[in-house]
């Protein structure tokens, strides 16, 4: 299964269903869960839904800044996105040193990412092959994988086409 963060056509693209449906969700595993999803949460998670490309945690700082009139300090902020990150709510792109939406909150995976290097789209994949393939290999190394992402670099239809 390929769930792409990313659409052909930005002009086409209702971004602001993305933003719903991934704060819907988050409200939906934070209560199955029995976690708190406060505001300056919800305010992260939907900051980092903005737009399909990995943000990082001092954009988000000086957005809440700027935008918000919040006074934010980086821990705070910092311990949303752990909280964000540890309830599978959002993915870390190590490669950027940023975050991104999660597009299936509702079951756990390990994140698969095409990323363009030169728009910065993140194009998340959920495929149980790729899973399985890292398994299976580190089985045969007797590796016990604890986490696990795999960033794949290189252009987008988009970029490319220009």
């Amino acid at each position: 299964m390929t769930t792409q963060h990313h659409h052909g056509d930005e002009h086409q693209h209702d971004h602001q269903q993305c933003v719903d449906h991934a704060l819907a969700a988050a409200e939906h595993v934070c209560a199955r869960d029995g976690v708190r999803f406060t505001t300056l949460r919800r305010r992260v998670l939907e900051l980092v839904w903005q737009s399909h490309k990995p943000l990082g945690a001092y954009d988000i700082l000086e957005t809440l800044s700027r935008d918000d009139g919040r006074r934010a300090a980086p821990p705070t902020v910092y311990r949303a996105l752990d909280f964000l990150l540890d309830n599978g709510l959002i993915h870390r792109i190590a490669s950027l040193n940023a975050f991104i939406g999660c597009t299936s909150p509702e079951h756990s995976h390990q994140g698969q990412f095409l990323i363009c290097r030169e728009c910065r789209v993140a194009i998340e994949l959920d495929h149980s092959d790729i899973h399985q393939a890292i398994e299976h290999s580190a089985q045969a190394h007797g590796f016990a994988v604890e986490s696990e992402t795999v960033e794949v670099l290189g252009l987008c239809r988009q970029c490319r086409s220009h």
